[in-house]
């Protein structure tokens, strides 16, 4: 169990320490690290008592987050952007805007439209 668990950190904190790219890439791989460790913490005391399956189940969530959360802060994901031009739906009666990074559409408050 220790070895799985130190195996898996360090490739959490190699991964976080080796992405010079923007934010989505870093906080993915901060969040799949520390979800790996709450993952194995958890899985390891409730249950079957299986570290290797909580800390899989919490890398792929803790990523995920982590990922969504970067892409946010990098002004992507339906995130506000500054200057966009807004249009409106009258069947919705909501705003909405076109986001020419993602080629998606997402409503005024950033959800998807």
């Amino acid at each position: 169990m220790n070895k799985t668990l130190i195996a898996l950190l360090g490739v959490g904190v190699l991964a976080s320490a080796c992405t010079a790219t923007g934010n989505t890439e870093r906080n993915a791989a901060g969040g799949a690290a520390l979800g790996a460790l709450a993952g194995a913490v958890i899985g390891n005391n409730v249950g079957g008592g299986s570290a290797s399956t909580g800390a899989a189940i919490g890398a792929a969530i803790g990523g995920t987050a982590g990922a969504v959360k970067g892409c946010r802060e990098d002004g992507g994901c339906g995130a506000t952007n500054v200057n966009r031009r807004q249009y409106y739906d009258e069947r919705a009666g909501r705003y909405y805007y076109y986001d020419s990074r993602s080629g998606r559409y997402y409503w005024e408050d950033g959800s998807p439209r």
